[in-house]
C-alpha cells in the first residue's frame, strides 16, 4: 500500500477501525491540526503513548496507530474545541519528524482491515458482554451501528470498551488475525472472570 504523511496525536488510548473517539482539544498544535484536517479532509493518526505526556513535548508513541477522521466538531461550552474521531485503518510508522510546535508528523504505511468473518457460536458470550455494555452507553458508541455478527467487529469493540491495561489494548490492536484477537481475549475474559465458567452461552 502507499504510504501516507499524516500528524499524530499521541494519546492515552487505543482506536480501534469503526470505533469512534470523543476528544478535547485545547493545545495549538492540535487546533491548528484539527483545522487544517477539516479543510483539506485528510487523516490524523491516533497511537498510544509509549513514552511522555498528551500535553507538552512530544511523546514517543508505539509504532502500530489508527487512522481516523474527523466526523463531527463543535466549540464546547467550557470553551474548548470538541471532535470526534472515528477510527478507519490501522498503520505502521515508517518515520517521524517533530516540528517546532512539537507536532508530530509521521510517514506511515496503511495496514489491511480485518475481513468480515461471522463471529462463531463459540464466542457467542462474547456479544452478550458487548450488547450489555453497549446497551449502557449514549454518544458516539450508543448511536453507531451494531455488527454483532461480525468477528472484528465484535472483538475491536470489546477491547475499546473493557478496562484492560492500555499495553494490552496495544497488543490486541497490532494483532493481525481476528480469530486470534478473539482467542486470546477469551481468556482475558476468563481472568476477569467475565466468561461463563460452564460454558454456557449468553446473549
Amino acid at each position: 500500500m502507499n504510504r501516507l504523511t499524516i500528524p499524530l496525536f499521541p494519546l492515552n488510548t487505543v482506536l480501534f477501525p469503526g470505533g469512534p473517539l470523543p476528544l478535547r482539544v485545547f493545545e495549538p498544535r492540535y487546533l491548528d491540526m484539527v483545522s487544517r484536517c477539516l479543510k483539506t479532509n485528510t487523516a490524523i493518526g491516533i497511537c498510544l503513548i509509549q513514552d511522555g505526556n498528551e500535553t507538552g513535548e512530544a511523546a514517543q508513541t508505539y509504532d502500530v496507530g489508527t487512522l481516523g477522521h474527523i466526523t463531527y466538531w463543535q466549540k464546547r461550552s467550557d470553551g474548548l474545541l470538541g471532535i470526534t474521531v472515528r477510527g478507519e485503518q490501522r498503520f505502521r510508522i515508517c518515520s517521524r519528524n517533530v516540528e517546532p510546535s512539537q507536532l508530530i508528523v509521521a510517514e506511515v504505511e496503511p495496514l489491511p482491515n480485518d475481513p468480515m468473518i461471522p463471529l462463531s457460536s463459540d464466542y457467542d458470550p462474547m456479544a452478550g458482554l458487548l450488547r450489555g455494555i453497549m446497551a449502557q452507553l449514549d454518544g458516539p458508541f450508543g448511536a453507531m451501528e451494531k455488527h454483532y455478527d461480525d468477528a472484528a467487529w465484535v472483538g475491536a469493540r470489546l477491547v475499546e470498551l473493557l478496562p484492560l491495561d492500555l499495553a494490552q489494548k496495544q497488543y490486541f490492536l497490532q494483532l493481525d488475525d481476528a480469530a486470534q484477537r478473539l482467542e486470546r481475549l477469551r481468556a482475558v475474559l476468563c481472568d476477569m472472570e467475565l466468561w461463563p465458567q460452564d460454558g454456557a452461552k449468553t446473549g
